[in-house]
């Protein structure tokens, strides 16, 4: 349209990414420095961001354009895909087969094509371009491609180049091993008030066919000003005042000019739209960001309770199972006792029991009383001993009063010497029992004769010694 006019070849402020028309500025050559280095040093994994319209791709077509003819290059443009599809758009741009392939046959197929580059010679690169559209799966699915590598280097170094929104992701923890595999970063900033003159007047150059139009610089500090430095909208500006010049019939492009160029663009909205596409960005950026955050937040929440439920339920098991063994421990000693025999020892059952005696009037008419707590089996004895008056049940020495009144022991009991462990006459193997009893066995004599003593017939017995005659009942 006004190429001829202003004897340019052609538009100089195109927006398609024309590598011719970089200007090399400060950012550009630094960032361009990181990326020959990050590829050629094989650091793996090189990451570029920049504002909106900040040249990113323009400087990567420039870089891809110097690669040689060693280097394999694949190029992901259109970000919006699933990490399934990420990995066919890969491997389709490498030019491999992905008809009907799954997942681990793509990978295998992939791993094969690098193997078989890196033997031949080559160089595989894969470049991500828009990377701040993946998703959070996406870029992990990326982050395990960079895993394909050998002993000494990686087997495919990644290039992803983004807006600021990929650096926020990256910052965020879930995606912490892919931010550490990245090697090389670099962010482009936008032009100051000197680099954006030149960058005006590089482009004007390139284009020219004769003397080489060039913007004064009240001219080019006013657009710097309105653009805050983004090479997108100087050339919105740019181009939209060498039309204004072209309208109005100028060759040459003033403050007027560009004023009533950037007033028409303001009423059509065309530099409103492209600010609050910026604004919209970041803060779409910061949204996804956020909800990122909240998101990772109740994750956190809900984890720490799962954890703090399942400690309660290890602890709730873990007292289960000790009450169970305490119980099964209660049950085995109640049935042993309840099916075994305490057995006496020989010692013990050798222990003469103690015999009080029946308080009676006569002294002499005392028997002793054995609180027996003992039952075992009898000898064949025992009736006849009982009925002779030799001995108690209970095995100890029975006393009986002589002719004279006096307490003689009789010699001890066969069923005493039972007990005793000699002379025995009980089978040997019959057990002994211990059993709580209050019964009382005694030896009973029924007296026939009873004698009543006077008091002076008690003094010549004890002091004299002098027995008087007995008395009947």
């Amino acid at each position: 349209m006004y190429e001829k006019h202003f004897q340019l070849r052609e538009r100089p402020f195109a927006l398609s990414p024309d590598p011719e028309y970089l200007y090399p500025s400060k950012v550009h050559q630094e960032a361009l420095s990181y990326l020959r280095y990050g590829i050629e040093g094989h650091a793996g994994f090189v990451m570029i961001t920049g504002e909106i319209g900040s040249g990113k791709t323009t400087m990567l077509q420039s870089l891809l354009r110097r690669v040689d003819q060693k280097t394999t290059v694949a190029r992901i443009v259109n970000t919006m895909l699933e990490p399934h599809e990420l990995l066919e758009a890969i491997v389709l741009d490498f030019g491999l087969d992905a008809t009907g392939k799954s997942k681990p046959a793509l990978l295998h197929a992939l791993a094969e094509f690098l193997v078989r580059q890196r033997q031949a010679g080559r160089l595989t690169l894969l470049v991500i371009d828009e990377g701040q559209n993946l998703s959070f799966a996406a870029l992990e699915e990326v982050r395990m491609l960079s895993n394909l590598e050998t002993e000494k280097s990686k087997l495919i170094q990644i290039v992803m180049v983004g807006q600021p929104e990929l650096r926020e992701k990256l910052r965020l923890p879930q995606l912490e091993q892919l931010r550490q595999r990245i090697t090389v970063s670099y962010h482009l900033q936008p032009l100051d008030v000197e680099e954006t003159a030149r960058y005006i007047n590089h482009r004007l150059k390139r284009a020219a066919i004769g003397a080489p139009l060039e913007f004064p610089e009240d001219v080019t500090r006013l657009i710097h000003q309105r653009s805050r430095g983004v090479p997108r909208i100087i050339n919105v500006i740019a181009d939209a005042a060498l039309l204004f010049a072209y309208g109005i019939d100028r060759r040459t492009v003033d403050v007027s000019v560009t004023m009533e160029a950037l007033a028409e663009l303001d009423t059509t909205g065309v530099l409103a739209s492209y600010h609050s596409e910026s604004t919209q960005a970041a803060h779409a950026a910061s949204v996804t960001v956020a909800e990122a955050q909240d998101a990772m937040r109740l994750t956190d929440e809900v984890r720490q309770r799962e954890r703090a439920l399942s400690d309660r339920e290890r602890d709730l098991r873990d007292r289960e199972l000790s009450v169970q063994a305490q119980q099964r421990v209660l049950e085995e000693q109640a049935r042993l006792l309840a099916t075994t025999p305490q057995t006496i020892a020989p010692a013990a059952a050798a222990r003469a029991v103690a015999m009080p005696t029946r308080p009676t009037a006569d002294p002499k008419l005392a028997r002793p009383v054995a609180r027996e707590t003992l039952f075992e089996p009898l000898p064949p004895a025992i009736p006849a001993l009982r009925s002779a008056g030799q001995g108690s049940v209970t095995g100890m020495p029975a006393s009986r009063p002589d002719q004279q009144g006096n307490m003689r022991t009789a010699p001890p009991s066969p069923w005493a010497a039972a007990r005793a462990g000699t002379g025995s006459t009980v089978p040997p193997g019959t057990g002994r029992v211990l059993v709580r009893s209050a019964v009382q066995v005694q030896q009973f004599d029924a007296p026939t004769r009873v004698r009543h003593m006077s008091m002076w017939a008690r003094i010549r017995r004890v002091f004299f010694g002098v027995n008087e005659p007995e008395a009947r009942a």
